[in-house]
């Protein structure tokens, strides 16, 4: 493969000199462009040691208009990168729509370097590659546009150029001991690199090779790549625009449908509990999870928990019984409700990556990405096509929270028609309540027939071993507050 990034490729001054007077201007019109999409541009540098990958970064910062540039250098691990899944880091780099984001380093560089020394297996490898390429595709099937640069140098180029930055004073502090000593495993570096390079280039996401022994070629190749990716989508914006316009795209219609038979009739709403069973079980196990959330923090060991239900299912007054027996140090509450500008921006996850908890912490979510499933898809506000990839998406999230160790907890509350009819009727009854009402409540109940069917779907799709849903009955409060702490310190004594 890196036979094709050695072939001596050069350019003279005056060559670097006109081409680069007709690339300049010409990216920066098309950056300027893509500042009024909703498309994000993602670049990667990656490559060979001292086959200035730092230049490049540079050279596009001052080609392009820096307020429209998000530059990110992924290097040494922070203490709080560390206490959360891997691709935490990631998440939080992705760049907002109408901006590049050039990645200095980026979610293949561990697994390598990781894989030449001998730490993980050829089959790890392969299995951290397809976890990217789905990442990859995930962001592409988004709207995010890939540019993947890797810079090689032969093995003699490399050392040559090693050399003359070490000898330089004004340079030799670029050459780090970690260089020379990657060096010295340079084919195996060549090997596994283009073993990860097979396994993730693909049509939205291409890897392209620069040979990068001649500054002046990588640069003006890096420039024209990253130009060339732009325009093709911004002619493809344009040639869409053109099509809706001719013929303007149906609104978005409000799902009607019958839901039939679902799992959420399987759940047995008849369960309750008397006062004094209440007390004495709430009172056991907010007991045990008061001890259980302190000797995870002593173990280091995080937990989210998510609550989904009917409006007026009792979501509120079940997350109250929970946090009532936790320290509130060791919790973060955190209400979903529609997305900001900010999050708008991102990909629909990238809220939710952003909040998940230290290493010994809990985050409850009062509702969360499963919106994606539910009001996104009832409503209308996500397309067939994106609600029905989430349930994959949603399922690599949870599986990388998992493997990192967090504790994944899911709870759907659920009611009868009928309970919900009356608690809505208390709530307009009761002054201290009637806040919790919105026209929005009843609007949404119209509609209870397609979020049966959206959560029957949703719970087929995600329910798996390791994040496993608890549909908790939930006509009688009492019942349901029990359960669900009940629940968590299962999941907690489990975990430690």
């Amino acid at each position: 493969m890196f036979e094709a990034a050695e072939l001596g490729q050069k350019l003279t001054k005056a060559q670097y000199d006109a081409e680069l007077a007709r690339l300049r201007p010409a990216l920066l019109e098309a950056h300027f462009a893509l500042k009024d999409t909703k498309v994000p541009v993602i670049v990667i540098v990656s490559g060979a040691d001292g086959a200035g990958k730092g230049e490049v970064v540079h050279r596009l910062n001052e080609w392009l208009d820096p307020r429209g540039v998000d530059t990110q250098a992924f290097w040494q691990t922070s203490d709080e990168e560390r206490e959360r899944p891997r691709w935490w880091r990631f998440w939080r780099s992705l760049p907002a729509r109408g901006r590049v984001g050039i990645l200095f380093g980026s979610w293949y560089s561990e697994p390598i370097i990781r894989r030449v020394y001998g730490e993980i297996k050829a089959s790890k490898l392969d299995t951290e590659m397809d976890r990217v390429a789905f990442f990859e595709k995930m962001l592409a099937d988004d709207g995010a546009v890939i540019v993947k640069l890797w810079f090689h140098l032969s093995k003699k180029a490399q050392r040559r150029r090693l050399k003359d930055l070490e000898s330089d004073p004004k340079t030799h502090w670029r050459v780090l001991p970690s260089d020379w000593k990657h060096f010295k495993l340079y084919d195996k570096f060549t090997e596994v690199s283009e073993r990860a390079l097979r396994r993730t280039d693909a049509g939205h996401a291409p890897w392209h090779l620069i040979e990068a022994a001649d500054r002046r070629f990588r640069e003006l190749t890096a420039g024209k790549l990253l130009l060339q990716a732009i325009e093709r989508k911004l002619r493809e914006l344009e040639k869409a625009k053109a099509v809706s316009a001719a013929v303007p795209p149906p609104k978005p219609a409000r799902v009607r449908t019958k839901a039939g038979i679902t799992i959420l009739d399987h759940v047995n709403l008849t369960q309750r509990l008397t006062d004094q069973k209440y007390e004495a079980q709430l009172e056991k196990w907010q007991s045990r999870l008061t001890r259980l959330t302190w000797a995870a923090w002593e173990k280091k060991i995080a937990s989210v928990a998510l609550f989904e239900g009917w409006d007026a299912a009792g979501k509120g007054s079940a997350i109250r019984r929970v946090t009532a027996a936790m320290d509130p140090r060791l919790y973060r509450i955190v209400p979903i409700a529609a997305p900001t500008d900010e999050e708008r921006a991102r990909h629909y996850l990238w809220r939710f990556w952003r909040h998940l908890p230290r290493a010994g912490m809990t985050t409850i979510f009062d509702r969360s990405w499963y919106g994606r499933v539910l009001v996104e898809r009832v409503e209308g506000f996500a397309r067939e096509d994106e609600w029905k990839r989430s349930f994959l998406e949603i399922n690599d999230f949870e599986e990388q929270m998992a493997e990192s160790g967090i504790v994944v907890s899911k709870f759907w509350v659920h009611i009868s028609k009928d309970e919900q009819l009356r608690r809505f009727k208390q709530r307009e009854e009761i002054a201290f309540k009637r806040y919790k009402i919105t026209a929005e409540d009843w609007r949404n109940r119209e509609q209870w027939d397609a979020y049966k069917a959206a959560i029957n779907d949703m719970v087929a799709h995600t329910s798996t071993e390791f994040a496993p849903w608890t549909l908790v009955a939930g006509n009688d409060k009492k019942f349901a507050r029990v359960q669900i702490v009940k629940t968590l310190c299962q999941h907690l004594e489990a975990a430690l």
